[in-house]
């Protein structure tokens, strides 16, 4: 039997009618259906089932796939680092070393983990509150305005989707370091179908593939610690016990990247020390990878507060220790580094490490490392293809995007957002009529501007979502973490994301390194960012877009189904709507 019926006149389904539709969760039976297809009011038709208990009463329901809360707290930490340690902390930091020196170097990186703490810790206190798909900038379309939250929206998609064909180049470059009499479209579609391969499978094998293929990366980064030690001792073929030789070598470098030193050397330091906090931009991500799990983990509020703190502070510790083990085993005037960054030497022929490892003799090692760095780049690809799926997904659900990418595969994942998502691969075919390097610049330098304006987007929310939750605190659960000093500590997050946006390219106004190309790869996001804002506000629009009032957003219906999902899972920390009887 079937009816139709609007999708308004719908009665919200009794917990008892739930029904998972067999053990592995194929059927989800909606038990609200009240913003489906809400603006046009379409009719929906729905099929009639019996009840878990065999009873005959029939019931409304729609049979829809949707994504499935199968994530654990190693799955959701080890994918988040994944998806933030790449190549750059292992190759790419090389070229900072060279040009800052190993003090700058460390201290740039140090500075910069401050306001990424900031926009982490405000990141947590709103993605643990309201753990859904895209969690940022669905709050960011529920508190603000449509122009912002579809400008925000798009702008992080396109800073994951150009991640991807960013870890290809770098794969590539890698490889060359052995031999390059191939096509580079070889790599490209080995990875694109790997990545596709892996992204259709259930969220719990892809979460349980990614924890190991993340787990090599954190063993080669404790791997190159550990080789760091004990070369520096004097376990080395030449038993040369170097200690802190390099890093007292040359700690604060001048840098003129025009080469006209008549600036000063007051100048020339400072230019040093920027050099390396643009790498570090770059380089050091902050929590909106792990927000991007939140619609899939199991018992997430419980989960997300924890996976935060802890991921932060161990991304910071390989941060920051691989800037003191690259200052310690390398010197910043080392002949092999200088031709290596001068002739743009792929893969790890630009590592600091495998150029400490030629210099003490080592045999075969830099092949390992090698092979390592190939699985940390294809991981973070991987992870990329994942988060950049969900967010088309997360954007979909908030009526941004077309239908279609609503739309999952019985195993919950949103196949059209994967196949979407994974043709910015082809981006690195640029890298067929143009070199490796200069390609890979050109995606770094869009990555760094897009990801400023990000964490900017990310500080913007916060203060609308703190402005929303404040409004209504009374008649809403507690939050699940707290961040400090609010809302002074995302005004200082917003303030250098702003600055550090506008500064990262500032090279391209010297006189002699003026280039078109590289003034729009270093500021065109902000064009295309803010035409976007003007063009919704005030042509689609057409003005009348204000910010949502903060006393009428409605947070329950979402927070309702995540504290069903932890009372059926004995969790009931944070029961606030369902009655103490719940079961």
């Amino acid at each position: 039997m079937s009816t139709s019926v609007t999708s308004k006149n719908v009665k919200i389904l009794k917990d008892k009618y739930y029904d998972q539709g067999g053990e592995d969760g194929d059927r989800v039976i909606v038990e609200y259906i009240n913003k489906i297809d809400d603006d046009d009011n379409d009719e929906v038709s729905y099929t009639s089932n019996r009840s878990r208990t065999g009873s005959d009463e029939e019931l409304l329901i729609k049979e829809i796939y949707t994504t499935k809360r199968n994530l654990k707290n190693r799955h959701v930490q080890f994918i988040a680092i994944s998806g933030v340690i790449g190549t750059a902390i292992f190759v790419a930091i090389g070229k900072a070393l060279y040009k800052g020196g190993p003090g700058n170097l460390i201290i740039a990186f140090a500075v910069w983990c401050i306001p990424i703490l900031c926009i982490t810790m405000s990141t947590a206190e709103m993605v643990s509150f309201y753990p859904v798909h895209s969690p940022f900038l669905r709050l960011a379309t529920m508190c603000g305005d449509d122009s912002f939250s579809i400008m925000a929206s798009w702008n992080f998609w396109f800073l994951e989707c150009v991640q991807i064909p960013f870890e290809i180049v770098s794969v590539n470059t890698i490889i060359h370091y052995w031999r390059d009499d191939y096509s580079a479209a070889i790599p490209l579609v080995v990875q694109v179908v790997l990545y596709i391969l892996i992204s259709v499978l259930a969220v719990k094998y892809y979460g349980e593939l990614e924890f190991w293929l993340a787990s090599f990366k954190i063993i080669l980064a404790l791997g190159l610690f550990l080789f760091t030690f004990i070369t520096m001792v004097g376990g080395n073929p030449k038993h040369d016990r170097y200690g802190f030789r390099y890093l007292s070598e040359s700690p604060f470098k001048k840098y003129y990247p025009d080469g006209d030193t008549t600036a000063g050397p007051s100048a020339g330091h400072f230019q040093g020390f920027l050099i390396c906090l643009i790498q570090a931009a770059f380089t050091i991500a902050g929590g909106e990878y792990i927000s991007m799990l939140a619609g899939e983990v199991c018992l997430p509020r419980k989960v997300m507060p924890k996976a935060f703190k802890q991921v932060f502070w161990r991304l910071t510790f390989i941060f920051i220790g691989s800037c003191f083990c690259v200052g310690i085993v390398c010197s910043s005037n080392d002949p092999l580094l200088t031709s290596a960054i001068n002739e743009s030497r792929p893969g790890a022929g630009s590592s600091p490490y495998v150029i400490a490892m030629q210099n003490l003799q080592i045999r075969i090692l830099p092949d390992i490392v090698n092979i390592a760095l190939i699985t940390a780049a294809f991981s973070a690809g991987n992870a990329y293809t994942y988060c950049s799926s969900r967010t088309l997904y997360g954007i979909a659900l908030d009526g941004n995007a077309p239908k279609i990418f609503k739309k999952c595969n019985k195993e919950g994942v949103p196949i059209y957002c994967v196949l979407v998502s994974t043709l910015w691969a082809l981006l690195s075919l640029l890298q067929l009529n143009s070199n490796s390097a200069v390609v890979l610049n050109w995606l770094i330098n869009l990555i760094t501007a897009s990801q400023l304006i990000n964490f900017s987007c990310i500080c913007i929310t916060y203060l609308l979502f703190r402005r929303a939750y404040r409004a209504q605190e009374d008649s809403l659960p507690r939050l699940p973490f707290t961040s400090w000093y609010q809302p002074y500590t995302t005004y200082f997050g917003l303030f250098c994301s702003i600055s550090m946006m506008l500064v990262q390219g500032y090279t391209v106004f010297f006189k002699k390194l003026w280039a078109v190309d590289d003034f729009l790869f270093n500021y065109l996001m902000i064009f295309i960012d803010l035409a976007i804002y003007l063009g919704v506000k005030f042509i689609w629009k057409r003005g009348k877009d204000p910010v949502k009032d903060p006393k009428k957003i409605d947070f329950e219906t979402e927070l309702k189904n995540i504290e069903q999902h932890e009372l059926d899972l004995n969790f009931n920390k944070f029961q606030f709507y369902l009655p103490d009887n719940y079961a």
